[in-house]
């Protein structure tokens, strides 16, 4: 059972999180909010979300999973006007789940959870490597590699102090460094690790909207990006795994 009101924009931004990866999820619903993980088709990236019941106005629920077809959600917040109203109706037992805002109301079916992938294990990685910037410099950094390639490079030189970013493509190069001093958070740790910009152009402009993004790296392993939501009642992580390269 659920009866919620939330504002438009934080539920854009919640189904906006998830799109940028998967199409489908299972939603678990509790008393203390909403929580899924996820991962992509490829088993490439994974997403987690949590998001409390404080980002809500209002917010009734008790212990059930519910299966989220992402992309018809994501067509229906773009019909949501800018900071208004959603609400959420979803009787025990139920198989659709009502949505009203701006004069609209939708019934909508929802998937079969024996259907939806089973949330996948956090793997257990040691990153030691992390840095936190800002949300827009980080997509900025991915757009200027997108220019010259199709994978990009994050790293992390312990004795300069720097925080790198660098891609090369046939003819050309690009390389960004910011010095510890330039940085919200630095975790010196000798890192290096490769990555498809197909993933993180997606991720990326998700991610421009947050003012501090965590990002954890180590040597050829995953990344991962750690951010917040809803004025901090909502909790975001991104895995990706790197791309190896070739001798």
């Amino acid at each position: 059972m659920l009866k919620a009101a939330i504002n438009t924009d934080i539920f854009k931004e919640s189904i906006d999180v998830m799109a940028a990866m998967v199409t489908e999820c299972r939603m678990h619903i509790s008393p203390g909010g909403f929580s899924t993980r996820a991962v992509d088709t490829a088993n490439v990236a994974m997403v987690s979300l949590e998001l409390s019941a404080g980002a809500f106005s209002s917010f009734d629920a008790t212990e059930s999973d519910i299966g989220l077809d992402i992309n018809k959600m994501k067509n229906i917040v773009a019909m949501m006007e800018k900071d208004d109203t959603l609400s959420l109706d979803l009787p025990e037992g139920g198989h659709k789940i009502e949505m009203s805002f701006s004069g609209y109301k939708y019934s909508i079916a929802l998937l079969d959870v024996n259907t939806v992938r089973k949330d996948p294990n956090p793997p257990t990685i040691n990153l030691p490597g992390k840095v936190v910037i800002s949300g827009s410099v980080l997509y900025n950094s991915i757009k200027a590699a997108a220019l010259v390639s199709d994978k990009i490079a994050f790293g992390i030189d312990p004795e300069k102090g720097i925080f790198y970013m660098e891609a090369d493509g046939d003819m050309d190069h690009i390389y960004y460094e910011l010095p510890k001093d330039d940085l919200v958070s630095f975790v010196p740790a000798e890192a290096r690790s490769l990555f498809s910009l197909d993933y993180l152009k997606d991720l990326g402009r998700v991610m421009s909207k947050s003012d501090q993004v965590e990002i954890h790296i180590g040597m050829d392993h995953p990344v991962k990006f750690a951010f917040s939501i809803a004025d901090g009642k909502g909790n975001v992580e991104y895995l990706l795994a790197p791309r190896i390269e070739a001798d």
